[in-house]
Parts: C-alpha cells; sequence; structure tokens
C-alpha cells in the first residue's frame, strides 16, 4: 500500500511560478516511478510528467515541456512539480499517482496503469 498527499497549489497570475509536492509513506518510495496528472474541469484526466525510480529518467506531455520540472527525493519520500510560466489552461486539480514498478512503462500516460492516487491539490492561473 502507498499513501499519497499532494500540497503546494493554490492561485496564481499567468507567467508566475509553482512547485507541488507529494509525500509519499507505506511501501519504500525509492522503488516505484511516479508522476503527476492533471484533470481540468469537465475534462479528463491527462498525463503531465513522470520521473523513475532513481530521478535519471523524466517524461513530460508536450503541454508543458520547458515549463515544468519533475524531481524527486528519496530521502524525504517526495516527489515536487516545479511548474514555471504558468498559463490560464494550467488551470486544473493535480494528481500524484505511483507506479508500481521502478520503471515508467510504455503506456505511462494512461491513468489505467497506476493503481495508488492522491486527493489531488487545485491550481488555478488567472489571465
Amino acid at each position: 500500500q502507498v499513501q499519497l498527499v499532494e500540497s503546494g497549489g493554490g492561485l496564481v497570475q499567468a507567467g508566475g511560478s509553482l512547485r507541488l509536492s507529494c509525500a509519499a509513506s507505506g511501501r519504500t518510495f525509492s522503488t516505484y516511478a511516479m508522476v503527476w496528472f492533471r484533470q481540468a474541469s469537465g475534462k479528463e484526466r491527462e498525463f503531465v510528467a513522470g520521473i523513475n525510480w532513481s530521478g535519471a529518467s523524466t517524461y513530460y506531455s508536450e503541454s508543458v515541456k520547458g515549463r515544468f520540472t519533475i524531481s524527486r527525493d528519496n530521502a524525504k519520500n517526495t516527489v515536487y512539480l516545479q511548474m514555471n510560466n504558468l498559463k490560464p489552461e494550467d488551470t486544473a486539480v493535480y494528481f500524484c499517482a505511483a507506479s508500481q514498478r521502478p520503471y515508467l512503462s510504455g503506456n505511462y500516460y494512461n491513468r489505467r496503469e497506476y493503481k495508488y492516487w492522491g486527493q489531488g491539490t487545485q491550481v488555478t492561473v488567472s489571465s
């Protein structure tokens, strides 16, 4: 079992920055890959970023590439999402999720790959 708790969301103006955190407990954190998804109102949950167990490999959706950075601190059992140059279209509830494997699969963008999810944190970007 893995428990995940996100924090760091809030209201920010376009062009601003936020850093989301996801604290994990339960299974040994360094044994599994982690991802961030987001869900805007009325839309499907979509992949944002992913990172393997060591942090050596990262993956991003095209919509956030170059603006967002995913990282992890295995000593603190935490994964981060640094979001820069935020846009109104980034407004969504952001969720972290844990893989059951140390490396992301080829289907990493599919929400059904992930069994463990946090409760989400709201990010609102005003224009």
